[in-house]
Parts: C-alpha cells; sequence; structure tokens
C-alpha cells in the first residue's frame, strides 16, 4: 500500500532532515515509528500525507506515485485525501468550526457526500462525544479535542490513519483511552512517538529514526528491546550509573515521558 524509496529530505538551510528512508507498508498494519525530537519523524508523516515531497527517492501510494504532478490530478487528489488522513500533534491546529458537530461533519461536506450530519453524530456516538456537539471545539479539553479531531477524520473512513505524537499532551486516562481505541480500529496506523514504554502498545511493527536521520530499525518491538546500542543511537534510552555494595553499575533507562 505504502512504499518510501531512498527517500531524502532537508530544510531549507540545508540540514539533513532524512537519509535515504526505505520501507514499504502493507494494509492493515500497525506501525510505530519511534524517534528522538528532532529525528524527522513528523517531516516523514507529512511526506506520507502529501504534505510535502521528498528533495530525493519517492514515494508511492497503491502503486501511484505521490509527486506534485500527481496531486495536481483532482481525482488522485480527493481519493488520495480521503484514503489518508492525518493526526497532527496539537489538535488546535486542526479545529476552526464554530460547533463540534460541524467539524466533524466538514470533511463530507467539502467532499458532497450525503448526510453530513448523520454521519458526524454516529462517529460522535462511537467516540463518546455526543454531548459536545453543539460546543465550540476550541473550549473542549485536549483530550475531547483530539476525539474530535478523530471523528473529523474517520468520517472520511481512510484507509491510513497517521498520528503524530498522540499521547503527548494527555492524561493517563485519555492516553489509555486512545491505545485501546487505536487497537481496535480496523485501519493502517503509523503512529510517532517518543515514548518506549508505549511502543509495544501502538503497534506490532517498529521503525526507528535515529538522530543522524536514518532509518536504523525496522522490525518487532521485542527485537529492538534487545538491542541496546540502537536505543542509544537513537537516543531513546540513557545510562545511568550507580553504586551498590561498593560496585559501579551502569544501567539504561527508557525516556518515557511526554
Amino acid at each position: 500500500m505504502i512504499r518510501l524509496e531512498a527517500v531524502t529530505h532537508a530544510f531549507e538551510d540545508g540540514r539533513p532532515v532524512l537519509r535515504n528512508i526505505g520501507f514499504q507498508v502493507d494494509r492493515g498494519e500497525k506501525v510505530v515509528l519511534l524517534g528522538s525530537n528532532g529525528s524527522g519523524k513528523t517531516t516523514l508523516l507529512k511526506i506520507l500525507n502529501g504534505l510535502i515531497h521528498p528533495d530525493s527517492g519517492s514515494y508511492r501510494f497503491r502503486g501511484k506515485l505521490v509527486d506534485r504532478a500527481s496531486l495536481r490530478d483532482a481525482a488522485f487528489h480527493r481519493a488520495f485525501r480521503k484514503e489518508v488522513a492525518f493526526l497532527f500533534q496539537n489538535p488546535d491546529s486542526m479545529l476552526f468550526n464554530p460547533t463540534v458537530l460541524s467539524e466533524i461533519a466538514f470533511g463530507p461536506r467539502q467532499l458532497a457526500l450525503a448526510d453530513p450530519e448523520e454521519r458526524a453524530r454516529r462517529w460522535a456516538e462511537t467516540l463518546g462525544i455526543s454531548a459536545l456537539l453543539d460546543r465550540p471545539p476550541f473550549r473542549l479539553s485536549t483530550g475531547e479535542k483530539q476525539k474530535v479531531c478523530l471523528a473529523a477524520l474517520l468520517i472520511l473512513e481512510p484507509e491510513v490513519l497517521l498520528l503524530d505524537e498522540p499521547t503527548g499532551s494527555l492524561d493517563p486516562r485519555a492516553t489509555g483511552w486512545l491505545v485501546d481505541f487505536l487497537q481496535d480500529l480496523s485501519v493502517t496506523t503509523i503512529v510517532t512517538t517518543h515514548n518506549l514504554s508505549l511502543g509495544s502498545e501502538l503497534g506490532t511493527r517498529t521503525l526507528v529514526l535515529s538522530e543522524s536521520h536514518e532509518l536504523i530499525y525496522d522490525g518487532p518491538i521485542d527485537g529492538l528491546l534487545r538491542d541496546e546500542k540502537k536505543l542509544i543511537d537513537a537516543n531513546l534510552v540513557h545510562i545511568h550509573r550507580h553504586e551498590h555494595d561498593g560496585m559501579e553499575h551502569r544501567h539504561f533507562h527508557a525516556h518515557d515521558w511526554e
């Protein structure tokens, strides 16, 4: 479904953000993209969503090259935007309608789908936010805003859901709800985080970006947890020294804060 080959990208000032990234994601996979802050995770999601394009290399979705030219084709653009959804790290950046109901129904209206408000009410019920439908989105809690954004994306029935640090500003209860919801969701998901302890809960396959912006691991989380060097190279753990009975011991600890 998704195929990246030798994708490289740099900031406008020339600083590299992705180096020679290549992988394939099949339909239904649950993928976790791990890496420290600044490793290129968000940039990679933006490429997968067609918001930016790599300086070199290629990105194909369902075998079709995704680039500026293909996205100028109205039919492909419409299909791609419906099938690949992106939940930004900050939900406030996605909310602009006066009520929760109009926010959720916005996408179906833009695509001229039937019964946009009825669809919106069904998704609001699924996500447990029916009581919020008449409220302004900007007055909600962060967890509630995120549910509204999810409803606004899932109402279009995408094939792929991209989520950028979705637990970053959530409390433990909201984090637990989101993890359970994503596990039960029958779409392909690619979730970024630098929280190693959440990795096994957010997906079954792990991709790791190093601080040098390269893909250094692609496999199950268990294999990654046994590879101390890769964990250190990706700045996902730190070495801690302490003395016990006069002997110095060294352990590594996960960077599991958000």
